[in-house]
């Protein structure tokens, strides 16, 4: 099959979110599989085209915008698996200096920017000279493309044998805009009807890819019946619409990347099968955080966008808790100016017990996956969550919230059984994080408990492998049913 993934960003050119890692590793994994898989992204300021060997592809191609002709190029490279991505170049929409926006203001012309990002889509296609089978998008900056396809193109022979696929990574971003967009992206009023384009008065780009895609999939089984039901920000009624085109599949993690027998950011490699080098790895991580250097020290750790999804006012609240305990607790994340007060004051309540660190670093995430005992991951809701994936290839054991892929993931260990890879609570009813915690340290105190709980969480597979398998799948399917 050809396949083109459509999106925002991709890693390692440019990464906001676990977005960037999808588009980063899955389309390897399809390669792998035998497809002809390309990637097209947005050229932002911040991909370094030196870095990337990025050459040209297209120029001098056009689209319109709210009635203006929006002039852009096409530049290429090819990834170290053989994935050939396509950068959309435009001064007016990527040349600056944030990916979404700055100072943690959205830009303002978002609207804009995504409808130009969508129609590029197409021109560069036709450029570049690649038809694809199926045009994968993900998330609602790519949501008008298979709407597109429905309609201003359902008569362009070029298209004429391409589907399309949206996935939705996070059903709280929609981008919902106002009726005129219909005007601005270039569709007909005609397609302005609760069946096509309209939600509410407005057009959001996330019902649109919804609406009009041949399927849609999510990141986890758990997270595609939730956002159906209780979850869906709006969406439910849309989504139960097209309930036989859903499909959740988990998302993965490049076991070649997070691997802590090779990986070079961690003071010590371990395995499963040798796991002394963890403990180097925390005390490396101890006195990197100044803390005391301490073995029985219970340490968490959590590597995490600042944002109230992710739970960080429980997190928060245990720190206050637990801070007469033997534990320790070091956070890494970026975002919501309120929440980093908050943890702020939080860890100047814990001297030497607690630290967070403001700017994302790649290389102390890996060591805070190292050396961390467990990991906090309370989330609210979570579609898929790549976090605790990575924490148990480390041997950090995962404290979560019961929902979305997190529920799909992780299984309550049972230390008479010595079954289980992590330890589970649930905010619907009302159970507490703080008490699973305690629960926890009892675990990691009883080291005839704690051992086995280590390999299992070592044991766990959520490979890019599995995956594919369902994804080719799905692509299979609407081919089938499209002839």
């Amino acid at each position: 099959m050809k396949i083109l993934m459509a999106a925002s960003e991709c890693a390692p050119f440019v990464k906001v979110g676990g977005l960037a890692d999808v588009l980063g590793t899955l389309p390897a994994y399809l390669k792998k599989a035998g497809h002809d898989v390309r990637v097209i992204i947005p050229k932002y300021k911040a991909i370094d085209e030196k870095k990337y060997d990025l050459k040209p592809a297209a120029q001098g191609l056009s689209v319109k915008v709210s009635g203006d002709e929006e002039l852009f190029a096409v530049k290429q490279c090819v990834t170290k698996d053989g994935v050939k991505v396509y950068f959309v170049e435009s001064r007016r929409f990527f040349d600056r200096n944030g990916v979404y926006g700055e100072g943690g203001y959205e830009y303002g012309d978002s609207r804009e920017r995504y409808i130009f990002f969508c129609r590029a889509v197409f021109e560069s296609l036709k450029a570049v000279n690649f038809i694809p089978d199926v045009i994968h998008c993900h998330d609602w900056q790519t949501g008008l493309i298979p709407a597109y396809l429905k309609t201003v193109l359902k008569n362009d022979d070029y298209f004429s044998k391409t589907s399309s696929v949206f996935t939705i990574h996070n059903i709280a971003y929609q981008g919902s805009f106002p009726a005129d967009t219909v005007v601005a992206a270039g569709f007909s009023w005609e397609d302005f009807t609760v069946d096509k384009l309209e939600f509410y008065d407005t057009v959001n780009f996330m019902k649109c890819g919804i609406q009009l895609a041949d399927a849609v999939s999510t990141v986890s089984p758990t997270y595609a019946l939730e956002i159906q039901d209780f979850n869906g920000k709006g969406m439910s009624v849309v989504l139960n619409s097209r309930k036989d085109k859903i499909y959740g599949i988990l998302n993965g993690i490049d076991y070649d990347y997070w691997n802590p027998e090779t990986d070079k950011n961690i003071i010590s490699n371990f395995s499963k099968y040798d796991t002394s080098g963890k403990s180097f790895c925390k005390a490396d991580l101890q006195e990197l955080c100044g803390f005391e250097v301490k073995e029985d020290a219970y340490l968490f750790g959590c590597v995490s966008r600042l944002d109230n999804q992710k739970g960080f006012d429980i997190i928060t609240d245990a720190l206050y808790h637990l801070k007469d305990k033997n534990m320790q607790f070091v956070i890494l994340g970026s975002g919501d100016p309120s929440i980093k007060r908050a943890l702020e004051d939080a860890v100047r309540n814990m001297p030497k017990k607690a630290a967070a660190f403001f700017e994302y670093n790649e290389a102390l995430a890996h060591k805070i996956y190292a050396g961390a005992d467990a990991y906090m991951m309370p989330s609210r809701f979570e579609p898929c969550g790549l976090s605790q994936m990575i924490a148990l290839a480390y041997g950090a054991i995962p404290v979560v919230n019961r929902t979305g892929g997190l529920s799909d993931t992780i299984v309550y260990y049972n230390h008479y059984t010595h079954e289980g890879n992590g330890f589970v609570f649930n905010i619907t009813y009302g159970e507490n994080f703080v008490e699973t915690i305690l629960k926890s340290e009892k675990i990691f105190r009883d080291k005839a408990s704690w051992s086995p709980l280590m390999q299992n969480a070592f044991n766990s597979n959520f490979s890019w492998d599995n995956s594919v398998i369902e994804y080719i799948k799905m692509y299979k399917n609407i081919l089938k049913a499209k002839r």
